[in-house]
């Protein structure tokens, strides 16, 4: 469905009284864990949340949809635009279960989540580029699996 299409969904929903996901502000909490998993995919609930973030009233704060995301997304066959819609338009993480199993190649869930969970920093096809983007690495030489380095930098970025 295009942008215009969702919108237009989302404000009748609202007007309705219906409820939808709202707008997250990922400069005050991060989102979800890497690691959690929906419907089997991991990076599924923590794309929502920046899906979320880009919504009217969201904000991002340092975080984006390219990188793991953008690859999961790659992975499964839909694009950030469907999935934004879907999750303008849902009003919980299983109204967008619900759709991804009707739009998305379920099939690779169980690869790309395995794939992930197992990615290591000697996987990386520009270490430097990760470092820099990620520079917890240089902090913490006991950091090898990148769900790890994910996690660890949240934390540490929302440290109080």
């Amino acid at each position: 469905m295009p942008s215009s299409q969702a919108s237009t969904a989302r404000t009748a929903a609202l007007e309705a009284n219906a409820p939808t996901m709202q707008a997250l502000d990922l400069t005050k909490q991060p989102p979800r864990s890497p690691k959690e998993e929906l419907d089997g995919l991991v990076m599924l609930p923590r794309t929502i949340d920046k899906l979320r973030a880009s919504l009217p009233g969201g904000n991002m704060g340092a975080y984006q949809i390219p990188g793991f995301s953008e690859s999961m997304l790659e992975a499964i066959g839909v694009s950030e635009d469907e999935l934004r819609d879907a999750v303008e338009q849902a009003s919980s993480d299983e109204d967008v279960v619900v759709w991804l199993r009707g739009h998305a190649d379920k099939s690779k869930y169980r690869e790309f989540s395995e794939r992930m969970r197992n990615r290591t920093l000697n996987d990386l096809e520009n270490p430097a580029r990760f470092r820099e983007r990620y520079p917890i690495v240089n902090e913490r030489p006991d950091l090898h699996y990148l769900m790890d380095v994910l996690e660890a930098d949240d934390r540490q970025m929302f440290a109080k």
